[in-house]
Parts: C-alpha cells; structure tokens; sequence
C-alpha cells in the first residue's frame, strides 16, 4: 500500500521527531520488519518527523527494513546508517565521516590483531565466520562470527548472558587500548561495536542540530527515542539517556507498537 505525506514543515507535530533503534525494536534481532510495524510508522509519519538510528550498514537496514521494491530511505525521513556517519534525509544523502580516517591505519592494524588473537584462544562451544566486520564508522566483533544462523545466536546470546564473553572481551580492550579514546559497546545477541567516544547513536543528533541552521530548516525541539538496549552498557543507553531526547525502553517491536499508539492515538 503507498502513503503520501504531508512535506516535514506541514505536520502537525513539525518539531516532533521519533527515533528508532532497529533491532529489537523495530524488528526481531536480525529478521524483518512487519507489516503491523510499517502500517503505524506510516500513521506516525502523518504527524511527526521519523527515522531510525542503528550500527549496521545501510545493506543490513535495507534488508529488514526495506523490500526489493522499497528503498528504506523511502520508509523514514531520516536513515542513519552506522549510527549517523551514514545519513539521509528525504532520500538524499547528508554529510558522512569514517573510523579509518580518525584512528589511522597502523592504530586501527594493532586493535583488529588484538581482536582476532583473542577470539582465536576464546573456548566457546561453537564459531563460525566474520568475527571482525569493517563498517564506515566502527568495527563490530564477534566471539561466535556474525555467519551464524539464527538459531546458533539464540543459543550463543543465552551463554553470553551466563559466561559474560563478550563483557571479559571488552573489558581487556579497555586495558590494552584504553588511551585511543574508544568507545565499547555491547549490542545485539552475538557481538559488540568499537568507535571513537561520542560516536555512539547521540551521534546522529548533530544532524539533526544541523537542520535547525538551515534556510527554512525545522528545529526539533521534541526527540523522541525508542530502544531495548537501553542499560549501561548497552548500543542504546547513550542517545537513550542524553538530555537531548525523550527515552523509551521496550522490549520488542510489539511493545514499540503499544507505546506508540499510546503517546500518538494511533488505536
């Protein structure tokens, strides 16, 4: 089914914006979206700005988001990819910026052999494949390998939350590469991400800050955000906790429907 939306200025809520983490709150982790969750997004967009804010590439945002037919930047009117280093607003891209650049090659060289030499004497009942992913504007680690099938990270995500590997990872990263200024955070079932401090998801609201400057351009004063690793610690707390928006905890994407239908009259 399209929608049509009024342009941003035109909404009723115009210096309203919701913002989404993905996994778990928009989908189940690593699976798509649903057709439930795209029909109030739509009813939602007839009110306020929206867009979704998540680690992953826009590849992986495109495929649960997304459709063959449906580009996801046409979904949302803000895409931040990568946590905002990759971003779009109405379909066209905004300004970005890269982890390589700002750690060079022979930091960046050390904290990946670190990674890999660690994963390679960790005992865990099974490993797969990709346990260092390179993204624009982090590297993502993975004990178990991020080829694992989706019944492997439910398995995999139950003994993390009992033998706390990703935790004793990241805690000796903290020693080895505490003076770089990196940031740790564990998210998702199977991994955890590693980013320069303050390029944590409250990175995306500097464009939003920025469209405030702009000829013509909206100041959202209202910055709704929605998330379900929202603890210290987790890939939400951050924007989760900033004094810039408005956090919501859920606990999967049928409780991100009630909470919306609640604040929004969406029933």
């Amino acid at each position: 089914m399209a929608y049509s939306f009024p342009p941003l200025e035109d909404r009723p809520l115009k210096n309203t914006i919701c913002l989404f983490d993905v996994d778990g709150t928009l989908t189940p982790a690593r699976l798509t979206v649903s057709p439930d969750m795209l029909q109030i997004l739509a009813r939602l967009r007839q009110q306020c700005a929206i867009g979704f804010v998540g680690g992953s590439d826009l590849v992986k945002q495109q495929e649960q988001l997304g459709t063959a037919d449906v580009n996801v930047t046409t979904l949302f009117d803000f895409c931040f990819a990568e946590n905002g280093l990759t971003a779009y607003k109405n379909g066209a891209q905004l300004p970005s910026n890269s982890f390589i650049k700002w750690i060079g090659e022979d930091q960046f060289k050390e904290l990946v052999n670190f990674c890999l030499h660690y994963i390679a004497d960790l005992d865990i009942p099974i490993k797969r494949g990709t346990f260092v992913e390179f993204r624009n504007g982090m590297i993502n680690v993975s004990p178990i390998g991020r080829n694992a099938s989706t019944q492997e990270r439910n398995d995999y995500e139950k003994y993390d939350k009992e033998n706390h590997v990703r935790e004793k990872f990241v805690e000796k990263l903290r020693e080895r590469f505490g003076h770089l200024g990196l940031t740790f955070s564990i998210g998702g079932q199977i991994s955890f991400d590693v980013f320069p401090a303050g390029w944590d998801k409250t990175y995306c609201l500097q464009h939003l800050e920025n469209e405030a400057k702009k000829t013509g351009g909206i100041n959202y004063t209202t910055i709704h955000f929605f998330g379900d690793k929202t603890f210290k610690g987790g890939n939400d707390y951050e924007i989760y906790s900033d004094p810039r928006t408005i956090g919501h905890s859920v606990t999967g994407p049928e409780d991100t429907i009630a909470e919306l239908k609640k604040l929004f009259k969406l029933e």
